[in-house]
């Protein structure tokens, strides 16, 4: 009986994810994500400013 619920249950959902990432892939929703992860490494020195850093010493 269980098995007769679940079975249909994950594959809906298997599907369901599948239709989301192709959805995503049409509205290109992963494109320059090599930017994004540029920007997280740079120092910050744009504009006169540098990144400050917290440091555990006072």
């Amino acid at each position: 009986m269980s098995l007769a619920l679940l079975i249909p249950l994950s594959l809906a959902l298997g599907l369901s994810g599948l239709a989301a990432f192709l959805w995503a892939l049409r509205n290109r929703e992963f494109k320059g994500l090599d930017g994004a992860a540029w920007r997280v490494l740079m120092t910050g020195d744009e504009g006169g400013r540098r990144a400050r850093r917290p440091c555990g010493r006072s």
